[in-house]
């Protein structure tokens, strides 16, 4: 997962509805609010996809595991299979 600079990505205008209070607030502690939610939407997207990509990766652990505990052990079901 690559990020790309910020900067270097061609932008276009956005309508969001956003709490007018907390905008108010923060435009007032921020001479560049865009900025602060782009980096804030990056930031978010990155962790997301990292908790992705994490939540793959241990359901295949799992799943190799499972499959090898039943290459070793045979399926459970067997045991009451009527085939």
């Amino acid at each position: 997962m690559t990020t790309l600079p910020i900067n270097s990505i061609r932008k276009r205008a956005v309508n969001l509805t956003l709490n007018e209070d907390i905008v108010a607030q923060a435009k007032a502690l921020t001479p560049n609010l865009s900025a602060i939610v782009e980096k804030l939407l990056s930031n978010y997207i990155t962790q997301i996809q990292h908790e992705q990509l994490s939540r793959q990766a241990q359901a295949t652990l799992v799943a190799s595991m499972w499959n090898g505990f039943n290459e070793r052990s045979g399926s459970f079901a067997d045991e009451y299979s009527t085939l």
